[in-house]
């Protein structure tokens, strides 16, 4: 399945990126690609809640999804939307960071919210809260289709190598990880954490990304990724907007597990001992 990974700087206009999408998706489509992915927040990066309350929409009144639906069905391919900002009936107001598998008639196939917060301090000035604006899922998602089955995580999930293996051993050849990595982190861990999580696995993983000055005090790092099961990069973006290809192969996920099949080997212990 010739694969294309959308590299793209969303900014905090929904209806802005919506057309952007749209006009890329396209693009895609016409070189031939049957699945196509966006990175983490593709309808709005905004580090203001204030903002976000303005513009975001629930999943069934978002325009965004509604566009993406329509571009699945007009041009035929499956579409992962790597997450949208949207807005729950939660009683504290917070946001969902939602993942879609949207198949070619233009359907929802899976939905996966996204698990782990990025409550951090990445430096004395870079502070990141996200569970103070979104809630966390508690479900791990894999979807079937016909050219693989689909592992779904978001961006800070990586550092969690046990969802990445959850997924495996229910079947994953392929683990998307849409992201919107702050340019600290990325320069620092982006590269090897995807390395990792393949090997690991054994699966393909597809990490498209945010790329560029988003909005005031919102920078992301780009260099989306395709890491084959044997874990070497097969594909990579620079810092701005583009699209990566690949041609995914099932069968090498099939190799990779065999060479070694780590995924079988884990054995339970006791333990560690506190001395």
């Amino acid at each position: 399945m010739k694969t294309a990974l959308l590299q793209i700087t969303s900014s905090e206009a929904p209806d802005q990126n919506l057309a952007m999408l749209q006009d890329r998706i396209a693009e895609a489509a016409g070189q031939g690609a049957g699945y196509v992915l966006t990175p983490e927040v593709s309808n709005c990066v905004s580090a203001s809640r204030a903002h976000q309350n303005e513009v975001l929409r629930t999943e069934d009144q978002d325009a965004t999804l509604a566009g993406l639906r329509e571009s699945a069905r007009t041009h035929g391919i499956w579409l992962t939307i790597g997450s949208l900002a949207l807005k729950t009936t939660d009683p504290d107001g917070r946001f969902a960071n939602r993942q879609f598998l949207i198949d070619p008639q233009g359907e929802i196939r899976a939905r996966y919210d996204k698990i782990h917060m990025f409550d951090v301090q990445v430096t004395p000035e870079e502070t990141y809260r996200e569970s103070s604006g979104y809630r966390p899922g508690t479900q791990s998602v894999a979807a079937e289709t016909p050219f693989a089955k689909i592992g779904l995580t978001i961006c800070y999930d990586v550092r969690f190598p046990t969802l990445f293996a959850g997924l495996a051993r229910a079947g994953a050849d392929v683990i998307t990880v849409p992201a919107a990595f702050s340019r600290v982190t990325g320069a620092a861990h982006w590269h090897v954490l995807l390395r990792a999580r393949a090997i690991e696995t054994g699966c393909w993983i597809l990490a498209p990304a945010q790329c560029g000055e988003n909005a005031p005090k919102r920078k992301t790092y780009g260099h989306s990724l395709v890491v084959s099961p044997w874990g070497e990069i097969v594909a990579e973006a620079g810092v701005d907007p583009c699209t990566i290809y690949v041609d995914l192969d099932r069968d090498q996920v099939a190799e990779a597990r065999r060479r070694v099949p780590s995924l079988t080997h884990e054995t339970k212990f006791d333990g560690p001992l506190s001395k």
